[in-house]
């Protein structure tokens, strides 16, 4: 048994934070899931790194000769989708739909267009055909609206760039209502992806500004206090008698996913945004390096999400007391987050476009 088995048991699921072309025509993705990975998800960046990084999408771009660069990457992402939702079929079945699932995102362009996000996730989601896909929608509040209409449309959401307990409110309680006025409530799947590791990070810098020995003393604990909080009130929507009509109808509750899982600073030990944050019906999407590390010397704690809950409570206080504005702190690391999935994307776009022209001449 290995340990990303170990984490199944107690209820969290491991995600595979990267794809690329060749982890999919040779076994790669295949032995990930043999060693207990139930997932994948991607984004810009990620694809960025996969297209522009590598020569293992030339030929597919040469046969695509003089289309557009948005054209050309839509039909590389989805071609990759389709190949991973296919070698999670399996998972997806034998977990009766709770996982084996492959995420795609919308365009990072149209994170404050609420009927775009609408038609891009729709056209997605026809083009990708698969049972056990997720349309990612970044949860600004346009976005929020989006989840809630396209879960009313039947489609599985993966909401994303979460950090801060409004966020987390708003994408769940868009989830719940969507589902309410859903035809098939009982065949949604949908997560909440709540970002990390890099809630510490710019939490951190605003503590070391301030300097004070109370405010050094906080570093490092914001995102994980942050994240039980939001992981608390997870129990309490979907334990509400407000989602009791929905559950007797089989509809899944929104799992909370960790995001950005990777440490930043080295000074904290390399698997601390798994081990610390287990917990039943979870997911934790981790880089490679990551779960490679997790592997290695990784502990499981069952359970770590729900210890020392009052704690957690007292850090996000504790940080308003010593000066720190966490709510303009998550605030502007969406609006950051949101500019580098765009910037990323403008980049792909143009490594693209170069490409094609070297390979046309």
């Amino acid at each position: 048994m290995t340990k990303l088995d170990e984490l199944h048991i107690a209820g969290q699921s491991i995600w595979y934070d990267f794809i690329r072309r060749d982890m999919l025509t040779g076994s790669g993705l295949a032995d990930l899931v043999a060693s207990g990975v139930r997932g994948v998800t991607s984004n810009p960046s990620i694809f960025q790194s996969a297209i522009a990084g590598s020569d293992l999408y030339d030929q597919q771009i040469a046969e695509l000769g003089d289309a557009d660069p948005e054209t050309i990457y839509e039909e590389l992402a989805v071609a990759d989708i389709k190949a991973a939702a296919d070698i999670l079929r399996d998972v997806f079945e034998a977990s009766a739909g709770v996982d084996g699932y492959v995420s795609l995102e919308v365009s990072p362009r149209l994170a404050h267009d609420t009927e775009g996000t609408i038609a891009d996730a729709h056209r997605l989601w026809a083009r990708v055909d698969r049972p056990n896909v997720m349309i990612k929608v970044p949860a600004t509040p346009e976005g929020a609206v989006a989840i809630e209409r396209l879960t009313s449309d039947g489609l599985n959401i993966n909401a994303t760039l979460m950090f801060s307990l409004a966020d987390y409110e708003a994408v769940a309680q868009a989830y719940v209502a969507g589902a309410r006025t859903s035809a098939t409530p009982e065949r949604l799947a949908s997560v909440a992806s709540f970002f990390v590791s890099r809630v510490d990070s710019s939490t951190d810098a605003a503590l070391e500004a301030i300097g004070t020995q109370a405010a050094l003393a906080l570093r490092g604990k914001a995102a994980i206090a942050n994240a039980k909080l939001a992981y608390e009130r997870y129990q309490q929507v979907f334990g509400e008698k407000s989602f009791a009509d929905l559950a007797a109808r089989g509809t899944r509750p929104q799992r909370a996913l960790w995001a950005s899982t990777s440490t930043k600073n080295p000074a904290y030990r390399d698997v601390l945004y798994v081990e610390e944050l287990i917990g039943p019906d979870t997911v934790n999407t981790a880089p490679p390096a990551t779960i490679e590390a997790f592997e290695d010397h990784g502990e499981v704690k069952p359970a770590s999400l729900t210890r020392d809950v009052d704690e957690a409570h007292e850090v996000i206080d504790s940080l308003g007391i010593v000066g720190v504005d966490f709510d303009g702190v998550t605030a502007q690391l969406q609006i950051d987050g949101v500019k580098a999935f765009a910037d990323a994307y403008s980049g792909l776009l143009g490594a693209i476009a170069a490409k094609q022209a070297a390979i046309t001449g």
